[in-house]
């Protein structure tokens, strides 16, 4: 009889989940949830412009731009504290930016080569879904009708630390199982939502959090250019890779 395979468990939050790594997982990628801000949209210069806007509205701290290489390292709960910002305003805030976000649609653009790897993930058959915490019309209006297209399930307006719902909502909906998919962001926070579910997570070097941020916490891969987006594949071994 052949052993058991090990598998890993990734500390997210209070609550743990088991993530299969064996190399068998990785070539069985169907699902691929991505987070959107920051990782297939560069949001962050907006997200700055708006962050302030709502600062002066909701009376916290405006962003520490001489601080902001280490606010890369911190997760959010650490953001919120150094910003003063109570977590009983958060919704209000969250509304607020969303908002202000639509005013700016104008200047956020896709990173560089995320529509090619987009274009080319559906064509090799992994379905593609969205989990975000922004507006829907904004994702609408970023994304384009072209691409918005290979995407078979959209979740947006995720609260702060409401992440998790929403990824369940698309595994039901997409009738995958967790070992079956990942969730590719660029923030702690997704980190801790992809092991909350038992899904795999990959982290993206092109957004907000650090990339060694990000490495602590046990991806299964690490992006470090949009065209590593290419790798994967529903047959494609990534264990070990990053």
């Amino acid at each position: 009889m052949l052993p058991e395979p090990k598998r890993r468990t990734l500390y997210g939050s209070a609550r743990v989940a088991l993530v299969d790594l064996t190399p068998d997982f990785f070539m069985r990628i169907k699902l691929i949830i991505f987070d959107f801000d920051g990782t297939l949209a560069d949001t962050f210069p907006s997200f700055v412009r708006v962050f302030d806007r709502a600062a002066d509205k909701y009376g916290f701290k405006p962003l520490d731009r001489e601080r902001q290489g280490i606010l890369r390292g911190l997760d959010a709960r650490q953001i919120m504290a150094h910003h003063e910002i109570p977590l009983w305003k958060v919704p209000a805030i969250a509304r607020f930016m969303r908002t202000r976000m639509a005013d700016d649609i104008a200047n956020i653009a896709l990173f560089a080569g995320i529509d090619q790897a987009l274009r080319a993930l559906h064509a090799q058959g992994v379905m593609l879904t969205v989990v975000t915490s922004n507006a829907p019309a904004n994702v609408r209006a970023i994304l384009g009708p072209e691409l918005l297209a290979l995407f078979s399930h959209v979740e947006c307006g995720a609260s702060l630390f409401g992440k998790p719902s929403k990824i369940r909502k698309v595994l039901a909906a997409s009738a995958i199982a967790p070992r079956h998919a990942m969730l590719i962001g660029d923030e702690i926070r997704d980190a801790r939502a992809a092991a909350d579910t038992g899904i795999g997570f990959g982290a993206v070097a092109w957004g907000f959090n650090h990339v060694d941020a990000l490495a602590a916490q046990h991806p299964q891969r690490i992006f470090r250019h949009v065209d590593d987006l290419l790798d994967l594949s529903p047959d494609t071994a990534l264990l070990g890779r990053g």
